[in-house]
């Protein structure tokens, strides 16, 4: 049975759901679940919980994000991307430092229109059905935050974005909207996540590597692996045998949030500490 988190290298053309599917079969394993979902043109880090570590996807979600994407200037689409129809072409006549001038306005907390391709419900409906079927609905803004956005690369219609960014940031949206502010228009041409959460694109494997070699004790990283911030304790019998019961208990441990362990080193729980008394977070055992 395999348990763990795997950080999967994703290629395009796959859907993130095509990677769980793909990797449910390998791994012959019916709980699996993704971290953070890629579109197919995309590639880059993409973390694919299994077994109990399914459990750890929740607290996942929230992970900041970092990417590597191309902004074509010039164009834009009806998907924000160059997966799309073109909508408009324009001449970007647009300098360097005007470009700088502009990334500076979106980075911080701002707000971003979801876009029609997406799969988010309104109604009942996911966008993207009401998209493909010639509907356009309002979308309400979402606050989201653009911790930076560095310059890596610009050649006058392309530019090579580095972009550190909140959970639920479209990049593709940020593309548009930027290429809106400097006039001319721009979509997504490429994206790479580099890093969700802890775990960074060095950690990364194929996919075609993974399903090669389907050796789960060698891939899967440990579950804990994605509390390390938290700091460890490791629990007396009593307070183990109080921790699987579901039960609250005493233990000398500062206010916060820690990871607790069994006499055997097996990770039982995050938990929260207060005023000397445990709670369980969510059990691992």
């Amino acid at each position: 049975m395999a348990n763990g988190i795997l950080i999967v290298d994703k290629p395009a053309g796959w859907t993130s759901q095509d990677v769980v599917s793909k990797l449910r079969g390998v791994f012959h394993e019916r709980r699996v679940g993704h971290g953070g979902t890629l579109d197919p043109m995309a590639t880059g880090v993409l973390p694919v919980f299994f077994g109990r570590a399914t459990r750890a996807v929740e607290f996942f979600e929230h992970a900041d994000k970092t990417y590597l994407a191309t902004l074509r200037l010039g164009t834009v689409t009806d998907t924000q991307d160059t997966t799309g129809t073109a909508l408009e072409t324009r001449p970007a006549d647009v300098t360097e430092a005007q470009l700088r001038a502009v990334l500076a306005q979106f980075t911080g907390e701002i707000e971003q229109i979801p876009p029609m391709y997406s799969a988010i419900k309104i109604g009942g409906k996911k966008l993207y059905e009401l998209a493909r079927s010639g509907k356009e609905v309002e979308r309400k803004p979402r606050r989201i935050t653009v911790f930076s956005i560095e310059l890596r690369a610009f050649d006058g219609t392309d530019a090579v974005l580095r972009i550190h960014c909140s959970k639920g940031t479209y990049v593709r949206t940020l593309c548009h909207d930027i290429g809106a502010a400097l006039g001319c228009g721009g979509c997504m041409a490429a994206l790479r996540r580099v890093q969700a959460g802890a775990y960074t694109e060095a950690e990364s494997i194929p996919l075609d590597d993974i399903i090669r070699n389907p050796n789960a004790e060698r891939l899967l990283l440990p579950t804990d692996s994605l509390f390390a911030a938290h700091p460890a304790a490791t629990l007396n019998a009593e307070q183990e045998k109080r921790c699987r019961n579901g039960a609250d208990f005493s233990a000398r441990l500062e206010d916060g949030t820690w990871r607790l362990y069994g006499q055997n080193g097996e990770f039982l729980a995050l938990a929260a500490a207060k005023s000397g008394t445990v709670k369980t977070i969510k059990s691992f055992f």
